[in-house]
């Protein structure tokens, strides 16, 4: 039998009404030596993997002990709030009060929330102007992909709502150490597939035909990542 014959009556299988139990055992009985993971987490240091993917894209990234969560965030968002990485103030608006605090989603850990910074609650939903206008979002994540160097988010507890991480021009994210896994396989088999999910690799940038990248256009312009653990 030739290969031609194989796949047309494999075909005329599938169209018609009567069963091919050969069909199907020839089906089952196909080798199928895939690989699982381009990356073991036995022989890789996958959360050193996730550091160096995640700064190709161009996020800052640190990686820290539990204990120095607090005070890392704490100095983050004071640099940011005093101004040394917001964006230009246009001069003929006036400056929003607003513009020096952070939006928090609930589900944050509490102690990981600096007592001198301002703190805006997404309850009642901002506005797009009230998101536009504030210095950053804190979040945590699902999951975070060392393969790809992406973070998930499916909106739960510590994320919030997808516009409240699209809007701000500064996105900080805590992605604790167990939370990184190795591919998308394995990242995906930790998601609830009924959740709503937003991947993020690095800063949002878009380029035009001649390649000129912009940045924070459809998302942060710049994207923070705390590796914590």
């Amino acid at each position: 039998m030739t290969s031609r014959d194989v796949i047309l009556g494999r075909i005329r299988a599938a169209l018609g009404d009567a069963p091919r139990p050969d069909v199907d055992e020839a089906y089952d009985q196909l080798p199928r030596p895939y690989l699982q993971a381009h990356h073991d987490p036995g022989h890789h240091d996958i959360v050193a993997l996730f550091a160096e993917r995640a700064a190709d894209y161009r996020a800052v990234v640190e990686r820290l002990p539990d204990y120095e969560v607090p005070a890392t965030i704490a100095r983050i968002l004071r640099e940011r709030a005093h101004g040394q990485t917001r964006k230009p103030h246009p001069p003929h608006e006036p400056r929003q009060s607003q513009e020096s605090s952070f939006a928090i989603p609930d589900g944050f850990p509490p102690e990981w929330i600096p007592a001198e910074i301002t703190v805006v609650r997404d309850d009642p939903p901002l506005s797009a102007t009230a998101l536009d206008r504030l210095a950053g979002v804190v979040t945590g994540c699902a999951v975070a992909i060392a393969e790809t160097g992406t973070i998930v988010l499916d909106h739960g507890p510590a994320q919030g709502r997808r516009a409240l991480t699209l809007v701000p021009d500064f996105h900080l994210v805590i992605v604790r150490a167990g939370q990184i896994a190795a591919d998308l396989p394995d990242a995906f088999a930790r998601l609830d597939p009924g959740r709503p999910q937003t991947l993020i690799s690095g800063p949002s940038a878009t380029s035009d035909i001649e390649l000129i990248r912009v940045e924070g256009v459809h998302g942060p312009r710049t994207l923070h990542v705390l590796i914590a653990g």
